[in-house]
């Protein structure tokens, strides 16, 4: 199972981890993981690259961390926002595959 932990402190999101696998389907062939992949990704792409924010993101042993810096301002929360959205819209379509903590 995948595991997405949020932080938030006032209502705003400002640290997620991500780690785990769905185990929908074999290695290769899980397109859980591979959606759960690339929504983080895009998420981490989003923040640092396209809006400049600072933020901390790492990616290793099978755990992807990403914490903004500066999360009252800028678009980075809302990037947060959205993926956590993303990743309960995923948990619905396919349950068993993904525990959010939040």
């Amino acid at each position: 199972m995948i595991r997405a932990a949020f932080e938030s402190q006032n209502g705003t999101i400002f640290r997620c981890s991500i780690s785990g696998h769905a185990e929908f389907a074999d290695a290769g062939q899980d397109i859980v993981c591979a959606a759960v992949s690339s929504a983080v990704q895009l998420s981490a792409n989003l923040i640092t690259e396209t809006f400049q924010e600072q933020a901390d993101v790492s990616a290793e042993n099978n755990l992807i961390r990403i914490n903004l810096k500066h999360p009252e301002t800028g678009n980075g929360s809302l990037v947060l926002d959205a993926l956590l959205s993303h990743l309960q819209y995923l948990s619905e379509d396919y349950p068993q595959t993904i525990r959010i903590i939040s």
